[in-house]
């Protein structure tokens, strides 16, 4: 699913035009991301956790060179899930179908 197929799905769903839904997504978005750059984790009862994950220094490899390649300390997004989102999840009948069909 895209961006777009959400905006229509909340456009149809609520009856809102789909300039409307797609201001508000962009918004949505921008503030996420405006939070999580300034350092602030953003929580959504019930949906999950937009958190910024901190990656310890470590020394890579480059394999075509034969180098050593120091990645010092940083941040990742990342998202955790709620209990009640993964929940949903794992007793959809659907996504088990479709873990079925990915098998065969």
């Amino acid at each position: 699913m895209t961006k777009a197929d959400i905006i229509n799905e909340i456009a149809e769903k609520t009856g809102v035009d789909k300039a409307d839904v797609n201001a508000t997504v962009e918004a949505f978005l921008s503030v996420v991301k405006n939070n999580m750059a300034s350092g602030q984790n953003i929580y959504i009862r019930g949906f999950g956790s937009f958190i910024n994950k901190k990656r310890k220094k470590k020394i890579a490899r480059n394999i075509s060179r034969n180098t050593a390649i120091v990645i010092d300390e940083h941040y990742i997004p990342a998202f955790k899930p709620a209990k009640i989102f993964v929940n949903k999840i794992k007793n959809s009948e659907k996504v088990k179908m479709m873990a079925e069909k990915a098998e065969s």
